[in-house]
């Protein structure tokens, strides 16, 4: 039995996640944390209280990389869902996760058809010189651009350099009009907007034709299967490892 604590358990995803380790045959539900008032309210409150093998964490950006570095530090094995990691963040993670050889596994997004979108649009990136991100999310998200596409704009760079072939000079007469550019020139537009759970769509064009990957999160339990996935794959292993498409 995999005993499994829940950081921002009181969250909308920590919620969900909760239900989803107390469902599951092969996870017991040893601790839930979150500042708002839970059973917990630190990390480092629950591990001086219970034995935890993984640690799942869906906060905020601005406690994550202090959370992910105690885990580490004390042996947890730690599953994150929160975004808005930087690229040093995540790189310091890797580092520290193979140092004191604990797994540590954080993905984007966790839900399988948003993992397939970004492999579809890798494989696509293969074929047109030029694509844009538009990522759609609720208006409670506080990092912009989602993890997922940056995610999505790392897979696609790592096949081409750059997609904005052909494109003329630009000037932005209102400052962020062309979103925000990220790897291999891939500009990234954030919406915000009540209504929205998560929805992301990559746009590829070439001369007479565009198509269009994309993919909607209509409830949070689409990412249930996939945080238990992970759960089981960093008990099992000491590894690091960044998105869900690498143990899929």
């Amino acid at each position: 039995m995999i005993k499994v604590a829940v950081c921002g358990a009181l969250g909308k995803m920590g919620k969900e996640v909760v239900q989803a380790v107390t469902d599951c045959p092969d996870t017991e539900l040893i601790a839930q944390i979150d500042i708002a008032g839970a059973e917990f309210k630190s990390i480092e409150e629950a591990h001086k209280a219970c034995e935890i093998d993984v640690l799942i964490d869906f906060t905020q950006p601005k406690s994550i990389f202090e959370n992910a570095k105690y885990c580490l530090n004390n042996g947890i094995k730690i599953v994150i869902g929160t975004t808005g990691l930087s690229d040093e963040q995540i790189a310091e993670l890797k580092t520290l996760s193979t140092e004191k050889n604990t797994g540590c596994l954080i993905a984007p997004n966790f839900s399988t058809g948003a993992v397939l979108m970004m492999m579809f649009a890798r494989q696509a990136a293969k074929y047109f010189d030029n694509a844009e991100i538009i990522e759609l999310h609720h208006n409670q998200k506080k990092d912009a651009p989602s993890g997922t596409s940056i995610k999505t704009a790392a897979m696609m760079a790592e096949v081409k350099d750059d997609f904005t072939k052909g494109n003329c000079p630009e000037t932005e007469t209102i400052e962020g009009a062309r979103g925000g550019t990220s790897y291999s020139n891939i500009h990234i537009h954030s919406v915000r907007m009540p209504g929205y759970i998560a929805s992301q769509e990559v746009i590829f064009g070439s001369s007479g034709q565009i198509m269009t990957i994309r993919h909607d999160s209509m409830d949070r339990k689409c990412y249930m299967q996939g945080v238990m996935l992970a759960v089981k794959y960093v008990y099992e292993n000491n590894d690091f490892v960044y998105g869900l498409d690498n143990i899929l």
